[in-house]
């Protein structure tokens, strides 16, 4: 009991001094000093139910979050590079079994892990993108060899696994991605699919599209999104997909315009949410589109899509984004998402609407 007293005590004072600042950073106005650098950070949108959240796990994901922080604020700080913070600072998230990317990954239908990801040089507009991988212990690596080392924007499944094997990038068997809590959810959800069979045998081809994802499919995926001392912008996605996902289903993480956009003269985006609706609509796109072609600041942009269009639409989630000038926006539309930003003498963590 003093351990979880403990826990709730360090929560508290930890949402505390963070609430201002993330209240600052999501309603910011556009202005005319840039800072040196700034970074912003998801670990995912969905049903993150209050209920369901202990307050040890609470403090385990917030502290992963600053740790994520930290890499990227440290490279950039140091002056390094908008893609090289994006980049490590996402490996890092992929590398804990506590977000859905790299070893948390969930499972498909046929009990396996399939990794997606993708990158974006907002000073170039160079991208690269991988999707289906099985193998490759840091996707978000791959996406970026395979955009700064390929002719393609996009390669997957076995064909993107040669690549890095050329690359020599490294791969793990796929036990690697094994995480008991991700079994144990896509078991629940076999079970589910049982029950409803029956005797009928195989589900309905409607029965099977993700329309209304359960709590237990909630939209995991990570993504960095950063502007360093050049002035260079760069955004990153990585993701394990949807729980029970059928078919080598691919979500928008991995597709450039959908899940991942950056160019230097508006803004960096990475998205989180149901895919599906993510693909359709080309949100990170579209905020920058509304950025480029109606002169929209980032906050009234990224909110118009999430907080406007997408629920129009019926799809669930967010985004963080970051414009030239240094301001940020982390919009979401579901009950929570993991997140969190960092800019010279200012940075938070949160989960909910704080």
């Amino acid at each position: 009991m003093k351990k979880i007293a403990f826990s709730v005590a360090i929560t508290a004072l930890f949402i505390i001094s963070c609430k201002n600042k993330m209240q600052d950073v999501e309603n910011q106005q556009p202005t005319a000093n840039r800072p040196e650098y700034a970074l912003a950070i998801h670990g995912g949108a969905g049903a993150l139910r209050r209920a369901a959240m202990s307050p040890e796990k609470e403090v385990e994901y917030r502290a992963a979050l600053d740790s994520a922080l930290n890499i990227g604020e440290n490279i950039l700080r140091n002056g390094g590079s908008a893609l090289d913070a994006v980049e490590q600072t996402i490996v890092f998230l992929e590398n804990s079994p506590l977000f859905n990317a790299g070893r948390g990954a969930v499972f498909t239908h046929d009990g396996k892990n399939e990794l997606d990801a993708s990158i974006m040089d907002g000073a170039t507009q160079n991208a690269g993108a991988i999707g289906g991988v099985t193998t490759v212990k840091n996707p978000i690596r791959l996406a970026r060899a395979v955009m700064e080392q390929s002719p393609h924007v996009f390669l997957s499944g076995r064909g993107a696994e040669q690549f890095a094997a050329e690359r020599s990038l490294e791969l793990v068997d796929p036990a690697w991605f094994y995480t008991e809590e991700r079994w144990e959810v896509l078991q629940k959800l076999l079970r589910e699919e049982k029950e409803k069979t029956g005797k009928q045998g195989h589900l309905k081809l409607s029965q099977h599209r993700p329309s209304e994802p359960t709590a237990d499919e909630k939209f995991g995926t990570v993504g960095c999104v950063a502007l360093d001392k050049n002035g260079h912008l760069a955004a990153g996605t990585s993701t394990g997909g949807m729980t029970n996902k059928r078919w080598n289903r691919i979500g928008d993480a991995p597709v450039i315009g959908a899940g991942t956009y950056a160019s230097d003269d508006a803004c960096a985006v990475s998205c989180t949410g149901h895919g599906e609706f993510f693909i359709r609509y080309a949100v990170a796109h579209d905020v920058w589109a509304l950025m480029a072609y109606k002169g929209l600041a980032l906050a009234e942009a990224a909110d118009f899509v999430v907080n406007k269009k997408l629920v129009e639409k019926g799809g669930e989630g967010g985004l963080i984004a970051v414009d030239k000038d240094g301001n940020i926006a982390m919009p979401f539309n579901s009950e929570g998402m993991y997140r969190g930003f960092a800019k010279p003498g200012a940075r938070g963590v949160a989960i909910y609407k704080e």
